[in-house]
């Protein structure tokens, strides 16, 4: 199982952040669901207190299936990815599916060659410069541009250890996880696909994921936002996602 937290009553959530965060990361948009549902917040395998299981997208999905039971779960970046997987390998467990900043992997191979050498640089830096230096370099790439101090949770992100972040990055980072763009009809259940405005690349996969999809699937931009759409613009990005849990995607009760 992987380590969560729960708040809170109501319909059930499980929110799973991106790389380098934890469950805390969702901070104040988890404190605002939690009013009216059952928020379930996990550390994603590698991360925070679930930092010792080193697993790849399979078996994650299988963890985080097992630890949020039947929900609509919500995945940010490498946690959408996650999120994905689950959708795709246990159905009857997602009853809806958020996906923000997420893409459905690689399929091109010299691309995805590129992208594990990549990740497997980005696996050496973090072993060598620690988890506080590899985190200042992160946050001061251009995906996280807009994002300040406060926005980018970086007291969370600390938390973390070198030896669990480079496990994800070398067993679930894109390049490893199988691309799943075959697959994405198979998705039944209630899909919204979310970038920002300003991440080009993000909303430009959101709208091809949603194609892929079909019917059951739509796309939202949050306005003014980039990459990390739900900390740059929180209020935004929640009134998109409760319109959402508000409609046929709306989860059971616990």
């Amino acid at each position: 199982m992987l380590y969560a937290e729960v708040d809170g009553r109501g319909p059930r959530l499980v929110l799973v952040h991106g790389f380098t965060q934890t469950g805390r990361s969702w901070g104040r948009l988890a404190v605002d669901l939690a009013g009216d549902h059952e928020v379930v917040r996990v550390d994603a395998p590698g991360h925070g207190r679930s930092a010792a299981l080193a697993t790849d997208m399979t078996r994650g999905a299988q963890l985080l299936g097992d630890t949020g039971g039947t929900a609509t779960y919500v995945g940010y970046s490498m946690g959408a990815r996650l999120c994905l997987h689950l959708a795709l390998a246990r159905p009857q467990s997602v009853t809806a599916l958020v996906l923000l900043g997420a893409t459905a992997g690689i399929g091109e191979a010299a691309e995805r060659d590129a992208r594990r050498r990549h990740d497997e640089a980005l696996a050496v830096e973090l072993e060598t410069v620690g988890v506080a230096e590899f985190v200042r370099r992160w946050l001061a790439g251009p995906l996280f541009a807009g994002l300040d101090e406060t926005a980018a949770g970086v007291e969370a992100r600390l938390e973390n250890t070198a030896a669990g972040l480079a496990a994800s990055l070398r067993l679930a980072g894109t390049a490893a996880q199988e691309s799943l763009w075959t697959r994405l009809s198979e998705l039944t259940m209630p899909v919204l696909a979310v970038a920002g405005e300003r991440d080009e690349v993000f909303r430009a996969r959101a709208e091809a994921m949603a194609a892929a999809i079909g019917p059951n699937a739509s796309v939202a931009v949050v306005p003014g936002a980039g990459h990390a759409a739900h900390h740059e613009a929180p209020e935004a990005f929640l009134a998109i996602l409760r319109t959402f849990l508000a409609g046929p995607g709306a989860a059971p009760d616990g």
